[in-house]
């Protein structure tokens, strides 16, 4: 099964013009997993989207998964 960090590694190279920029970084806290996604400085508009729209729907994927494994994650897009 692939991680979380994948899935999000995965979109992330989707939406970017530069795929090899993409870093997803796994904070393991107690109750939650922070994911810390770079990109290039160009492509960050792309994953936050049109009024924060993409780093919402990625959110949401997230939330979903995190019921499943009975986990929260967290997106944290890095300048």
């Amino acid at each position: 099964m692939a991680s979380i960090k994948e899935l999000v590694e995965e979109i992330a190279k989707a939406l970017v013009d530069i795929p090899e920029e993409v870093k997803v970084r796994e904070v393991e806290g107690e109750q939650t997993t922070v994911l810390e996604l770079r990109v290039a400085p160009s492509d960050l508009g792309k994953v936050i989207g049109k009024q924060g729209r993409t780093a919402r729907s990625i959110r949401t994927l997230l939330g979903a998964a995190g019921m499943k494994l009975n986990r929260r994650f967290s997106l944290e897009i890095l300048e």
